[in-house]
């Protein structure tokens, strides 16, 4: 490739005002047919990660095209007029986006407003990122990260088009002032921003935050985080989605362009390479296929939260965008023949449509999966792409062609010739009930309360400092040592005493000491129940059951008595059920993204604050591995002197670490007496979770589900199955 650019360097022709223009842009269906790969990559990417982990460079691709043509266009005006019009260009590039785009805008406003509200307040910044372009911006600041999963986020894909309209407006106003130099000086340039695209990759890379990254911004846990204004910056996310540092494929893209012209191909010594030029292209296709199928953005940590790989952004971008640029060197040439093979029929329908595509598919993927980061099956996709393909085919042949070319305006400013007021009446009465619809969307979601309800919403709250939703006595044991009279105070009013119910305990056969594998052992006739005071489970097993409650039921609250509640100490999992763990008399402290590290934390400072009490529940493991010496810490605080029962829940997640979590949990009954372990990942078995396969907070009964299990191992009144 380098020998490549030095001979179109060498054989670049000085202006020549008086023939054709060389930049001339002529249409090259073979760009399209890249643009269909590339988006063809993205889609399945976001539809299932394990069919083609690294698709999400397909959005490289689209910067070093979009950066190439743009340059181009700009540079053929100039020689044809001599000026660039500014405006002219941004009113194109704004009847070539716009349309489309606020087509899906209403569309899904629309959606939410009348089929789901709930979401609505959580996504209003993300509507405003989407109109005005900043969406890359917005997601870095609240925390809204590329890899960021288990929330409803029906536009995170809009920041790769922010990435492209923020140099659309800024890379033609630059380009004006270097055309001011002369055109004979691009070369030059166009080495320079050649160098300017590799530098940006190394700064990347030496940016990059290497190994494992908290999934949540926290208090001993800022390795990978930046901290900016008082609030918390994934460096690693931002490196992905800022404009200063993916801008390196949009260079690339340009500084081809000012040396590699269609037209001055032909006049130069590379007219009769062709065939050379395919075998580039071909080397190019390879190297873009092979790290599509091998590279990934990220994965679990090797103790916990996730790693991002370091091989994407210590030059995995830069390498996606050289071979980019071989391919796009070879359809631009007439003598190639990739040009003609990417050009065909299927690819060049996909290609003309790709921007409509990438546009409508994610946020029908989110409708039918309901939380991104979800795999979806081969069946949810062949749905999606039902409403998807329909969707584009119509945008594209009604709003964005139409729009285009100046037909919309035309066809509205036509009148027929027969009945002419019947025709505007019929036109006012459309824009009126389209004006009705848009403008109730509008107000339903601006006045909509920015709430999250359980783990899957809270999770994609702003990353500053993770907020615990815990009563305020759990909160002060962890920020103060000094306020134990009034913690305490503040713990006993929650729920005194409680009512226990007789249980019915059995033993089996075979298992480890100390495991409870389900729970529906506890009987629901009032007539079974007692008034007891909480004591120490025996090491005994429960009855099994795998079956989640099919409706949701009224919560049998135990009366007020004497003593410090239960306390049921965990991460996101145990947030989807806390509202009915609080109804049951437990105090509960849940925090998306907990450690094994924070759990000892905050449990050494519940004792400092005396707020251990005969129960606890314990579930800690799901975000990363926790140690022996974690678990060691936790119960150097839970000494059997005390006689506390305690209830540590096993994890369930599709990650590596939950094995040798889970392994360690089963293992501790054997060292301390006074442990139950709630085989939670067994017992949730058949029972449906969130999409994600981890969380209770979706409805359906899971989050009774795991309620009543708890109640069951402690020996109180469940939820009325």
């Amino acid at each position: 490739m380098a020998w490549t650019i030095l001979i179109a360097v060498a054989s670049w022709p000085p202006p020549q005002p008086h023939r054709a223009p060389i930049s001339h842009v002529p249409y090259l269906p073979g760009l399209d047919g890249l643009r269909a790969l590339a988006v063809i990559g993205v889609m399945i990417y976001h539809a299932n990660q394990t069919w083609l982990s690294g698709g999400f460079l397909g959005v490289e691709v689209f910067f070093v095209i979009s950066g190439y043509l743009i340059t181009l266009l700009i540079i053929a005006e100039h020689e044809r007029t001599n000026r660039v019009r500014l405006r002219t260009f941004w009113l194109r590039r704004a009847r070539r986006l716009l349309p489309a785009l606020f087509v899906m805008l209403a569309a899904l406003a629309l959606y939410l407003a009348l089929f789901n509200p709930r979401p609505q307040g959580r996504t209003r910044g993300d509507f405003l990122g989407g109109l005005f372009y900043g969406s890359n911006w917005y997601q870095i600041v609240v925390g809204q990260g590329y890899t960021a999963s288990d929330a409803f986020a029906p536009l995170r894909h809009l920041w790769s088009l922010a990435v492209e309209e923020q140099f659309y407006l800024i890379w033609p106003i630059v380009m004006v002032v270097l055309l001011r130099k002369g055109r004979d000086r691009l070369p030059r340039i166009a080495m320079w921003l050649f160098g300017f695209s590799a530098l940006i990759a190394v700064a990347v890379g030496l940016l990059f935050v290497n190994g494992d990254v908290a999934v949540e911004c926290a208090p001993g846990q800022m390795h990978g985080y930046w901290q900016i204004f008082g609030r918390c910056i994934s460096v690693n996310d931002a490196l992905y989605l800022s404009t200063v540092t993916r801008i390196g494929g949009l260079m690339l893209g340009a500084a081809f362009a000012m040396f590699w012209r269609p037209l001055a191909l032909l006049r130069g010594p590379m007219r009769r390479k062709g065939h050379l030029l395919d075998i580039f292209a071909v080397v190019g296709l390879v190297v873009l296929g092979m790290m599509m199928w091998k590279l990934t953005l990220s994965g679990s940590g090797s103790e916990f939260g996730i790693r991002f790989n370091p091989w994407l952004f210590r030059g995995g971008f830069f390498v996606t965008g050289l071979a980019t640029i071989t391919v796009i060197g070879a359809i631009v040439h007439r003598g190639a023949y990739i040009g003609k093979i990417l050009g065909n029929r299927v690819l060049n329908w996909i290609g003309t449509r790709s921007y409509g595509l990438y546009l409508f598919h994610w946020p029908v993927y989110e409708i039918i999966r309901k939380s991104a980061g979800v795999d979806m099956t081969i069946k949810q996709v062949i749905v999606a792409m039902a409403i998807t393909l329909p969707v584009t085919e119509l945008s594209f042949r009604f709003v964005e062609t139409p729009v285009r070319r100046g037909r919309l305006g035309q066809a509205l400013r036509t009148q027929p010739r027969r009945d002419p007021r019947r025709h505007q009446r019929r036109l006012v009465l459309v824009i009126a009930g389209l004006a009705t619809l848009l403008g109730f969307a509008s107000v339903s979601i601006a006045v909509a309360d920015n709430v999250c309800v359980g783990a899957l919403e809270c999770s994609l709250q702003p990353s500053g400092i993770a907020v615990a939703t815990v009563p305020p006595s759990i909160t002060a044991a962890t920020t103060s040592t000094s306020s134990t009279t009034t913690s305490t105070t503040t713990t006993s009013t929650v729920a005194s005493t409680t009512t226990t119910t007789a249980t019915t305990s059995t033993i089996p056969t075979s298992g480890p000491p100390g495991t409870v594998t389900a729970g529906s052992g506890v009987p629901t006739d009032p007539a079974a129940t007692t008034t007891a005071t909480p004591t120490t489970l025996p090491p005994t097993t429960l009855p099994a059951t795998t079956a989640a409650p099919t409706t949701a039921a009224p919560v049998t609250v135990p009366p007020p008595g004497s003593g410090i509640a239960p306390v049921a100490l965990g991460e996101s999992v145990m947030l989807g059920a806390r509202d009915d763990l609080l109804a049951g008399g437990i105090t509960v402290d849940a925090v998306v993204g907990r450690q094994g590290p924070q759990m000892a934390d905050l449990i050494e400072a519940m004792r400092a604050n005396n707020q251990i009490g005969r129960v606890m529940i314990i579930q800690i493991g799901t975000n990363g591995s926790v140690s022996d010496q974690d678990f060691a810490r936790m119960m150097a605080q839970l000494p059997p002197d005390l006689t506390p029962q305690v209830v540590f829940l096993t994890v369930r997640a599709p990650k590596k670490w939950i094995d040798a979590n889970n392994a360690r949990i089963r293992a501790l009954p054997g060292t301390y007496r006074n442990v139950v372990v709630l085989d939670w990942e067994a017992a949730s078995a058949g029972t449906k979770l969130c999409g994600d396969g981890i969380h209770v907070a979706c409805g359906g009964g899971a989050a009774q589900f795991y309620s009543n299990l708890i109640f069951d191992a402690i020996g109180r009144p469940d939820l009325k199955r």
